[in-house]
């Protein structure tokens, strides 16, 4: 047997290039102590939080591999929730950076986020339709809320009472009742997708937006509240009426209610609406932590400002207008007019003013600073971050912008990359801009605007580089003082391609209009200065049939290969440029190609998907490779080697051997279409760029990769991705109805339950033999039945219910004489409860029919009793002691307010004495 050929494993270095991704909201953060200062945006599969005045990104919270699509912060300001793509949800402590809980119970994107005014319960809604709520002090989830058809676009909780508000794009606005876990009322006014809303004036009125300029206003009544205001009243009223009139409001009210029972919590009614500027869709609908301010854009660059007035502004504006009125209306008595009088919803909710963002505005957040500014961040679609701020005590309040973060990326899709030849600097164009990067610090060094540009190359020396555009242009710059030194009109179309001659002399472009040009680099006086300017000029040109996607010159710079748009790879020699082969095969265009370093081999990539390896000498297919599921967009080979890198549109870039035609490895991080890349002249780096606006940098470790292993890997992972696909295990007794569990089967929760399951088949072995101890509990230190409670204890809370509905009911009857033990000796009852609860549900009809557990579940019964009994006293103390010290402190605080205003006081007086002493010995 041969040996196997041992290949260097490449591994992720670092995302660069990315200010912020527009997928997932912005958030301000309440960071040491100041408000509207720190802002935490999505970045791809990671949370960036920049200090928006500085400019400087202060903390990076690592996700895995999937993007993030909502951000939410605890009212605390200590955490962050986060939700991702594939239905998780991380909750990140902002002091260290790291996550705490994870919960799994979504099976599609995370879509709507939001906490309760305590931080002790997190609702998630997805694009699965489904609502969650979760339990975060638990760390585990409550409940799951079926009943939307679409995707849910917002979740509010109520801070009084216990009810939850949800609308979707299903155009319904849904209220639930958490005590009942079920559906009450569904407000059915809207013609659109419903994308946001939000509660105002102390959640008496309801905000809504939808598809059209209208912003909706609801008016809601909370019947309880009405009907404690009338129970005095009905008390007052005289006598008591005779029974048939009392049998007859009985009836009536039963026939009230009855009419519309969903009306028995809360009643909705629509007062009018409030008219946007923009004509489209509402985007994001959201206000300021006070309430205050309420805030709107559409799929524009302009964000609508309103401010919302209070009770107390509400009643002086009343008290104004009545007054008006009174004097004008001098022929009507005073209480008609008062009657007439009453403020219009325009006049409650009023327009401040419109913020023009310097692009389109993906999401926003507000925040009103003590001093009395409204501040407000903007994450804009094109890769900025935008600080406005507002003064509120301006008669015509305007917004100005105070700090703008961009340097850190481009404004477009980055179309080229190159390395420098010493391996330190990068250069990445896009449409707008060139960069380049300090690759060892990742700092963009310096940015010269350019022209759209679609290929780039260093200069030999590394003092200079050149940009092709899609305007047909070369541009020169100069790195040193980072300008534009020329610009030259090569190609009448887009030039495509550009390649470095082997011998550095000159280099070759082509372009979409059938031309190849040959270029050669000079030294020209410069008119300004006596130094010469290096500069190109055209040598040669040739003529095609077809437009020029892709060329390259082979190693000892006798041939040269042209890709073409009739799918075919003509080669040419140099010196003559007299044909020499044609490559065909491709079913669509070569979109890119590389020769290696020896000339031997050519690696084509095309739109067809297929790289196709050649040989130089007859121009004969060694092996065609299905690379990606997308378009090939750009291929090159590793330095000195017969490995080469593809990027594909399917945002993958693998790793492939031109000698024995195998895949050696997937690089994946990018979330979107891959545009190109680049590798590093010694082939320990590759930098990528992609349509999710990052750039990516991979580095050649020494680790070894074993493609067996590797293989392996790659079918655990498939393997895992089909567990978590399948369909969820079904509670015995429980209807597909409105509620359901909020945990889901993944590939933790069935490892979590096949733990449990051997902890207890060791239990059954020790206890068949009592003498001899299994190996594994001595390496524990732990008597069996303790390690099958410390197996249960690792299990995170959040995934408890759904291991123990994976577990075979065989198991059960061991667990359940445990649990009795564990709880007689009075560990961890909480715990221990609600999975034996659990699991009576559950196993509910098995249990109660198996005679073998009638004696354990009493037993059961009186032990869980009075431990719950005894936890629920010690609680109960410890709340009373608490109490007792909190009036304790609120006395003594108070003692000290009132010496400290005695005090106050008293010097006021003396001041105010001397005062008076000095004026009268002036006078």
């Amino acid at each position: 047997m041969g040996l196997t050929r041992q290949y260097l494993r490449y591994e992720p270095a670092a995302l660069f290039g990315l200010v912020a991704s527009a997928r997932a909201g912005v958030a301000f953060l309440a960071l040491r102590g100041e408000q509207g200062r720190y802002a935490a945006v999505p970045a791809c599969e990671h949370v960036f939080v920049w200090d928006t005045r500085k400019g400087e990104k202060i903390l990076i919270l690592k996700g895995l591999k999937q993007q993030v699509s909502f951000l939410c912060p605890s009212p605390d300001g200590l955490h962050l929730a986060v939700g991702y793509e594939d239905g998780a949800i991380r909750i990140f402590n902002l002091l260290n950076g790291e996550s705490t809980i994870t919960f799994n119970g979504h099976r599609a994107a995370i879509t709507a986020l939001q906490y309760d005014h305590l931080g002790g319960r997190l609702v998630s809604g997805s694009k699965d339709t489904e609502v969650i709520v979760w339990d975060v002090i638990n760390e585990s989830g409550l409940y799951r809320l079926r009943g939307h058809k679409d995707v849910i676009t917002q979740v509010l909780f109520l801070k009084e009472k216990n009810l939850l508000v949800t609308c979707a794009k299903d155009t319904l606005v849904k209220w639930w009742d958490l005590d009942t876990q079920h559906c009450f009322k569904t407000l059915v006014g809207h013609r659109a997708e419903v994308w946001g809303m939000a509660l105002l004036s102390k959640e008496r009125r309801l905000i809504t937006g939808s598809a059209d300029s209208e912003l909706r206003v609801w008016d809601l009544t909370y019947i309880q509240e009405v009907k404690d205001r009338d129970e005095p009243e009905s008390k007052k009223s005289k006598g008591s009426p005779s029974p048939g009139a009392e049998e007859n409001t009985e009836e009536d009210e039963t026939l009230e209610l009855d009419e519309h029972p969903e009306e028995r919590i809360v009643k909705c009614s629509k007062v009018g609406s409030i008219m946007r500027e923009g004509r489209d869709r509402v985007v994001t609908l959201g206000i300021d932590r006070m309430g205050k301010f309420l805030a709107c854009h559409g799929t524009d660059a302009v964000l609508e400002v309103f401010s919302v007035l209070s009770e107390e502004e509400i009643q002086k504006k009343l008290e104004k207008k009545i007054k008006k009125a009174r004097k004008k209306a001098k022929q009507n008595s005073e209480e008609e007019s008062e009657r007439s009088v009453e403020l219009s919803l325009q006049e409650e909710i009023q327009r401040v003013t419109n913020v023009k963002a310097s692009s389109k505005i993906k999401s926003f957040d507000l925040v009103l600073s003590p001093k009395g500014e409204l501040k407000m961040v903007l994450l804009l679609q094109n890769n900025v971050i935008e600080l406005y701020s507002l003064d509120l005590s301006a008669q015509m309040p305007q917004a100005v912008r105070v700090s703008k973060i961009t340097i850190g990326g481009h404004r477009s899709d980055v179309r080229t990359l190159a390395f420098s030849s010493d391996n330190i600097a990068i250069l990445s164009a896009a449409a707008e801009s060139v960069k380049i990067w300090n690759r060892s610090t990742l700092q963009c060094i310096r940015t010269m605007e350019c022209e759209y540009a679609l290929c780039s190359l260093f200069v030999p020396g590394d003092r200079q580089v050149i940009i092709g555009t899609k305007t047909g242009k070369l541009q020169l710059f100069d790195l040193a003082s980072g300008s534009l030194i020329e610009t030259l009109d090569a190609h009448d179309g887009a030039v495509w391609s550009i390649a470095l001659s082997p011998d550095q002399h000159g280099f070759v472009t082509g372009g979409a209009d059938k031309c190849v040009k040959f270029w050669e680099f000079e030294l020209v006086k410069d008119e300004s200065s006596v130094q010469k300017r290096l500069s190109m000029k055209q040598v040669r040109i040739l003529q095609l049939d077809e437009d020029v996607l892709c060329v390259r010159y082979s190693p000892n710079q006798k041939l040269l290969t042209v890709s073409l748009l009739d799918c075919t790879v003509k080669v040419f020699y140099v010196d003559t440029l007299k044909f020499f082969l044609s490559l065909y095969g491709h079913k669509l265009p070569v979109l890119c190609m590389d020769i290696c370093y020896d000339g031997t081999l050519i690696a084509t990539g095309s739109a067809d998907r297929n790289v196709k390896i050649w040989g130089l000498d007859f121009g004969d297919c060694h092996r065609s490779l299905f690379a990606h599921d997308d378009s090939v967009m750009y291929l090159q080979f590793v330095p000195k080697s017969h490995l080469f890198f593809t990027a594909g549109k399917d945002s993958k870039i693998k790793q492939w051997d031109a000698d024995k035609f195998e895949h050696i490895q997937t690089l994946e991080g990018h979330h979107q279409e891959v545009w190109c890349l680049a590798l590093s002249p010694n082939g320990d780096y590759v930098v990528s760029a992609s349509h999710d606006k990052s750039l990516r940098l991979w580095e050649r470790t020494r680790e070894p990769l074993i493609l067996e292993e590797e293989r392996e890997m790659q079918q655990e992972a498939e393997y895992e991705e089909s567990v978590a696909k399948e369909e969820q295990p079904v509670v015995a007794g429980e209807m597909q109805g409105e509620t359901g569990l909020a945990g889901k089967k993944t590939i933790e929760t069935i490892k979590a339950a096949e733990r449990i399951m051997e902890a207890i088949e060791l239990y059954r072995e020790e206890t068949a033999k009592q003498k001899e101890h299994n190996a594994i509990c001595k390496a524990a230190g732990k008597e069996p039945s303790a390690y099958v409670l410390e197996v249960f204890k690792k299990v995170k809370s959040s995934e408890l219910e759904e291991s123990l509905l994976v577990l075979p009911f065989s198991y059960v009857p061991d667990l359940l004489r445990l649990f009795n033990e564990y709880i007689q000796q009075g560990s961890d009852v909480e715990l221990l409860c609600r999975a034996l609860l659990f699991l009576l549900k559950i196993h509910f009809g098995q249990i109660t029919s198996n005679q073998m557990l009638v004696t354990v579940i009493e037993n059961l019964k009186k032990t869980t009793i009075s431990r719950v009994s005894e936890a629920r006293d010690v609680l109960g103390f410890n709340m009373a002691g608490l109490q007792f010290l909190k009036r304790e402190i609120e006395a003594k605080d108070e003692v000290t307010f009132f010496a400290d205003a005695t005090e106050h006081f008293e010097e006021k007086k003396r001041k105010r004495k001397k005062k008076e002493k000095m004026v009268l010995a002036m006078l």
